[in-house]
Parts: C-alpha cells; sequence; structure tokens
C-alpha cells in the first residue's frame, strides 16, 4: 500500500515562535556587548600600561640628567614638577626645631618614620629634606629613635621630590612633632618658613654617613606588570564570553539537530 505524499511543512511550522527569537536576540545582544566591553577595558588597561612606562622613561631622563645647579631650584609649583628627580646640592643649614616625623612610613616591610627637617637657603628660603628613616619603637610609639643632625653649614646632596605624598587620615593631621601627614600651607604658616614648592630626598654620601638615618629610598613604582595582568584577565574574559556564546548558541544546538537527523 503506497502512503499518499505529505505536505512539506510551512513557513510559520519552521519559524520559531515570537518568544524564543526574542530571547535569542537578547542573548545575542547581551554577548556582543559584553565580548566588546571587556575587550575595551583590555587595550584601556594595555593604554594604562604605556602610560606608567612612558612615565618611568621620563623618570630615569631625569635621574641620568646633569645636577640641577642650587640656584635653580624652582620656587614656582608649576616648574617644580618639570625638575622632579633632578639631582641636586644644596648647601644651607637645618632648622632641627621644625623637625617632623612621618608617621606609618615603611622601609622593607617594617613601620617607622621619615624624618623630615627644613633646610635654610642662603636667600632665606627653605626645603624639606626627607632626609632617612627612623624604625618604630613597637612598646612606646612616642618615641624617636636617635639620630644626629649637624649643626651649622651643611651641604645636602639630594634628588628633587614631589612634596612628601599623603596618606590615608582619619580627622585633621596632628601639629605636633609627630603627624601623618605634613601640609604644605599649614606648616609653613604655623613655621614662618618661606617654603619651596616641592621637598628634596637626600642621598648617602660621606656628610650623613653614620647618622642613624636609613636611605634605602626605593625607586617611584609603576605598576606596569599589574596593568598587564589587568589587561589578561579582560581579554581572557572577553574570549570566555565570545566562546560560551557560540558554543550554546550555535554549535551545541546544530551537534543536536545532526544527531536527530542521523536517527531519523
Amino acid at each position: 500500500m503506497t502512503l499518499p505524499p505529505t505536505a512539506p511543512p510551512s513557513a510559520a511550522a519552521l519559524a520559531a515562535p515570537p518568544a524564543a527569537r526574542g530571547r535569542r536576540a537578547v542573548v545575542v545582544l547581551a554577548a556582543v556587548a559584553l565580548t566588546l566591553l571587556t575587550a575595551r577595558l583590555g587595550v584601556w588597561q594595555l593604554d594604562r600600561a604605556a602610560q606608567k612606562q612612558a612615565l618611568q622613561a621620563g623618570r630615569d631622563a631625569q635621574a641620568s640628567a646633569p645636577a640641577l645647579a642650587a640656584g635653580d631650584l624652582p620656587t614656582d609649583e608649576a616648574l617644580a614638577a618639570a625638575v622632579h628627580h633632578r639631582r641636586i646640592t644644596l648647601s644651607g643649614q637645618w632648622s632641627a626645631a621644625h623637625t617632623v616625623y612621618l608617621d606609618n612610613r615603611q622601609m622593607d616591610g617594617r613601620p617607622g618614620f621619615f624624618v623630615l627637617t627644613p633646610l635654610r637657603l642662603p636667600d632665606g628660603s627653605a626645603v624639606i629634606v626627607q632626609r632617612g628613616w627612623l624604625p618604630r619603637d613597637m612598646a612606646d610609639r612616642s618615641r624617636i629613635a636617635p639620630y644626629r643632625t649637624t649643626e651649622g653649614p651643611v651641604q645636602v646632596q639630594a634628588r628633587i621630590a614631589p612634596w612628601p605624598s599623603r596618606l590615608t587620615s582619619l580627622g585633621e593631621d596632628a601639629a605636633g612633632a609627630i603627624r601623618q601627614n605634613l601640609d604644605r600651607p599649614a606648616f609653613q604658616r604655623d613655621t614662618g618658613l618661606a617654603l619651596r614648592p616641592l621637598s628634596v630626598v637626600e642621598l648617602p654620601h660621606a656628610g650623613n654617613a653614620g647618622d642613624g638615618l636609613r636611605r634605602d629610598w626605593p625607586p617611584p613604582a609603576v605598576d606596569v606588570h599589574k596593568h598587564y595582568g589587568y589587561a589578561a584577565q579582560w581579554f581572557g574574559l572577553s574570549a570566555l564570553t565570545a566562546g560560551l556564546y557560540v558554543w550554546f548558541q550555535l554549535l551545541r544546538p546544530w551537534r543536536r539537530a545532526r544527531a536527530g537527523r542521523s536517527r531519523g
């Protein structure tokens, strides 16, 4: 007995329900948006790494440049940034009574203080010198380890640096010798010193040998590898999103359809 031929399925029967088409459209848009967003974030992290590499190259160029003459030490904040990291030798006299100890500063992972003393220059102005580091007395936080300050004229070999960095502080900074941060306008007002809009980091030399201060200053960190790591994570997430979409929305349905046809 011969069966009558069956009519081919209509286009309506082949078409997916509107709700299913809407869900697929949402999935496609979400996958494309997430893939593009995470890829863009990866590119942004690479841009940040390139910017920091350029910053480090500029610092290295400044550090290797000839030493700046003492008379060229800027008095203007805009000009000060152009000479950061340059070497300089300054003559003057310590204003030891105005020494400040910045708390919670580490060296080799140990807590302690950065010792900051104004150096009075021959023209009557002063510059903050980050002289070195002292360890904290864990039994008495207010105790300062002994160190030597030369009286009379001194020569300081140093590297020009921005104003000492600020740490997160709860409330206003203290006004005593031990402080969390040092605010330049307030310190200038309290001491009456005409401070330059920068600081200098004292380097080890014969004149300060054996004074009790450590000067193993770490180089400024630019964290380039951190940005490369973040970029790899964003690119990985972008690739994962694209791969999951291809597998669940294209390959797996195709494999199921192929398996169904082979069984039929």
